[in-house]
């Protein structure tokens, strides 16, 4: 199910024009592993033809470097990434937790300072029973990263929205109705 929390009043599809004429935005994406989030960013990065800078791909990369990971240093290189394809006029799909206030607000930061449109998407998956056999049959699809557990999921720190945003519950739809139901609320709706 779909649901706005509050219409943001960017809205990417009529926002900022880059030199084209086309309209550049800032997807960015939050919620809980195992809600979906990856997967429906993905859908959208190939329908859009965006950039994506997926937090899971840049931690591992540092891990595998041998650069301490733990803290805000895989985001901080996330937001740089998405400032520098903003730049250049790609659309950006940010994929990550997101789980606090600062790391939501980082993001907008990122689109503030260029201009561009942004649009907020948490992800969640209201079927706790569907949420903890997504978790537990996940497929590791970043090489070397170690996916959490059921327990590590629940206990995962998740700060409650303070702003308005799009709220996609995958639990009973497939990954295309989920993204034409995006793309409904994003053309038509806000």
């Amino acid at each position: 199910m779909l649901g706005l929390s509050d219409r943001r009043v960017t809205n990417p599809i009529k926002g900022s024009r880059g030199s084209e004429g086309i309209a550049i935005a800032l997807y960015i994406f939050a919620g809980l592993p195992g809600t979906g989030k990856s997967t429906l960013a993905t859908a959208l990065v190939q329908r859009l033809h965006a950039a994506y800078v997926r937090i899971d791909v840049i931690e591992q990369a540092m891990r595998d470097a041998g650069v301490w990971v733990d803290g805000s240093a895989g985001y901080i290189v996330g937001y740089a990434l998405a400032k520098e394809n903003l730049r250049w006029g790609l659309d950006v799909i940010a994929d990550s937790v997101n789980p606090f206030s600062v790391t939501r607000q980082a993001w907008r930061n990122v689109a503030e300072s260029l201009s561009v449109s942004f649009v907020e998407i948490e992800v969640v998956c209201s079927d706790q029973l569907e949420h903890r056999r997504r978790v537990e049959s996940r497929v590791v699809n970043v090489p070397g990263l170690v996916l959490p557990i059921w327990s590590e999921v629940e206990k995962r720190p998740y700060e409650d929205w303070d702003r308005p945003h799009i709220v996609m519950d995958t639990a009973h739809q497939t990954v295309s109705e989920s993204l034409a139901a995006l793309h409904h609320t994003l053309s038509h709706e806000m």
